[in-house]
């Protein structure tokens, strides 16, 4: 079965648990996009003058609903390696970093080299590639990851977009000389791209719209689980 993962852009704290109230009980994990508004253009939560973000920090309260479901922060920000204690401090189960934020590739690599072993035993690390990018520019990175994640789209950040089918050629050229790596899908899932991305070989879809604007989530989410 493909997991599905719902991905939540929120431009605000009530919007983020309004969303993940949504698929409470129904999926495990949710997909957290932070955009900083610098590495791309969208702005979303968390702001550093939300008074739930601070209560968060200083450990006075979790994310919204963490007793139940677990997080996927997906690091749409140029500060990820530099912040990421910050990061971790939201409690998540998974990270993915984007390959196109990291200014100096051998810097981020010394990175993902050094992350302390406990928290690496307890958060697993996916790398993001958009489809337009060589994808052997990945391959140093492959052995210090859990996963990668494949872009559908070009505009990352911003969700209803069309699919870049570039995407399929990335996932069959990762599966061949990488056959145990898990992939990814995170951009245009929807009932028209999915059975061509599981076709390729793709073991977890990242879907926001087509989850999101569906009239019954929890038959939804079903639908494309049994797609395979």
């Amino acid at each position: 079965m493909i997991e599905i993962i719902p991905a939540i852009l929120a431009k605000t704290y009530d919007d983020l648990k309004d969303k993940i109230a949504l698929v409470r009980g129904i999926a495990p994990i949710v997909q957290i996009d932070i955009c900083d508004g610098n590495f791309i253009n969208n702005k979303t939560w968390p702001y550093s003058d939300d008074s739930h973000l601070q209560a968060i920090l200083e450990e006075q309260e979790g994310m919204p609903f963490w007793e139940d479901i677990d997080f996927e922060l997906d690091l749409m920000v140029s500060d990820a390696v530099e912040n990421f204690p910050f990061y971790m401090k939201l409690g998540p189960k998974r990270v993915v970093f984007h390959l196109e934020a990291q200014e100096n590739l051998e810097s981020f690599k010394d990175f993902l080299e050094g992350v302390d072993p406990y928290i690496h035993d307890a958060v697993d690390f996916g790398l993001s590639i958009n489809p337009q990018t060589n994808i052997e520019r990945i391959f140093p990175f492959v052995n210090y990851v859990d996963f990668i994640q494949c872009m559908g789209i070009d505009n990352v950040g911003f969700q209803g977009q069309e699919f870049d089918a570039h995407d399929l050629a990335h996932i069959k050229i990762l599966k061949e000389k990488f056959p145990g790596i898990i992939i990814s899908v995170d951009g245009a899932v929807d009932f028209s791209t999915a059975p061509r991305l599981i076709e390729a070989g793709v073991d977890r879809l990242v879907i926001g719209s087509a989850i999101f604007r569906s009239n019954d989530i929890k038959e939804t989410i079903k639908d494309f689980e049994n797609l395979i």
